[in-house]
């Protein structure tokens, strides 16, 4: 990353997400982001603005100066009151150069020039997930805010377009800068495979979905098509379901207590990072089949562990898949599970797909992401 030629400037961030013990997606690009910048450009100011008390691991640098200002921003009226009134205040009395924020939402009322990070508009496509207050918050302010923003980050050219076309907002104002995926993601030993099928599948092997457990991402033709699979191939396989139940719907429910082969699908619920990297790691093969992804961070998460991937042919999942995955139609239940088959069944198939996602992986890095917001930073300051 180059440095701004001149006098160091103030930046600030909205670092709301940047949880202790409690990263998720945008928090994770936030902290595998920042943690970078700050230490690349130690003749700039960061103030991180927390909406409470923070961690002291979150000052990645003597140049991070933290500010705290209330009230705790996890519901929509606590979202407006922090944006419009709260961050206003703080910004115009640190009176920075740049505001970053890499939740998609910025404040209307400031004047401050802002760098949004809009991950994707998964709302716009499937509202009907979403609780009704937070689906009127992001469908009436996200066009507000993509168009007030001096410019705009997202995670795929997909996004972009979507971006653009949704809201009217020039390509030319939004940077695609690619998420990256943890390197603890790796290809695991033979003792913690046998271990982790031992915990969870009775020594068998195991096809896996990792994420969110609501309509959007598919898991009801997931679930019939391995109930096809099993039902004409005879395998022993099962079937490993990783994530929360956020938005459990009756469609998902009812598809799964009907299934033939329910007693081989194994919900462990949300794993922490050290036991997942090894689940991953176990898998015959990720399944990943959503009904759309502004990104799909756990396929890059597979590449890295060296394990096929089956995905999506919609949406962002062929842009960062590229060759390197099984494609399917994810509301075709017989294709999704012919890929199933092929990749149980092919084992040069499967040492393909690894070797492409060997090379595929080296796109999407947190030091390419981290370098692709710093330019975006650039530009916004032009």
């Amino acid at each position: 990353m180059r440095p701004v030629i001149g006098r160091g400037l103030k930046i600030a961030v909205n670092t709301r997400l940047l949880l202790k013990n409690k990263l998720e997606g945008i928090g994770w690009f936030t902290y595998e982001s920042l943690i970078r910048i700050v230490k690349s450009n130690p003749q700039h100011e960061f103030y991180f603005i927390f909406d409470r008390p923070y961690s002291d691991e979150f000052m990645f640098g003597d140049n991070v100066i933290p500010v705290v200002t209330g009230p705790p921003a996890r519901h929509p009226i606590l979202y407006y009151i922090w944006y419009e009134f709260s961050l206003p205040k703080v910004l115009n009395k640190l009176k920075p150069d740049i505001f970053i924020s890499p939740d998609a939402m910025t404040s209307l009322r400031s004047p401050v020039p802002d760098l949004i990070v809009m991950h994707d508009l998964n709302f716009e496509h499937y509202p009907e997930i979403m609780p009704r207050v937070y689906r009127w918050y992001y469908k009436h302010f996200s066009p507000k805010f993509a168009r007030k923003s001096s410019r705009i980050v997202t995670v795929s050219d997909f996004s972009r377009k979507d971006i653009s076309q949704h809201y009217l907002v020039p390509e030319e104002k939004i940077d695609v800068v690619y998420n990256g995926a943890g390197l603890m993601y790796k290809p695991v030993s033979d003792v913690d495979t046998i271990s982790v099928k031992k915990k969870y599948t009775d020594e068998r092997d195991f096809f896996l979905f990792i994420g969110a457990l609501n309509p959007r991402k598919n898991l009801t033709n997931i679930f019939k098509a391995f109930d096809i699979y099993k039902t004409n191939s005879k395998s022993f396989i099962k079937f490993v379901v990783v994530g929360e139940k956020m938005y459990w719907s009756d469609d998902i429910r009812n598809t799964y207590e009907n299934m033939k082969h329910k007693s081989d699908v194994v919900f462990t619920g949300r794993l922490n990072q050290d036991e997942l990297c090894k689940v991953l790691g176990s898998a015959k093969a990720l399944v990943f089949a959503s009904l759309f992804e502004g990104f799909g961070i756990p396929i890059v998460e597979a590449f890295n562990a060296e394990v096929p991937v089956i995905t999506s042919n919609v949406s962002a999942m062929p842009e960062i898949a590229g060759d390197a995955a099984l494609l399917v139609d994810p509301t075709d239940v017989y294709e999704i599970s012919e890929a199933m088959a092929s990749v149980e069944s092919d084992k040069s198939l499967c040492e393909s797909l690894v070797e492409k996602g060997r090379i595929r992986r080296s796109v999407f890095s947190w030091d390419n992401t981290a370098s692709g917001l710093w330019e975006s930073v650039l530009r916004t300051l032009k």
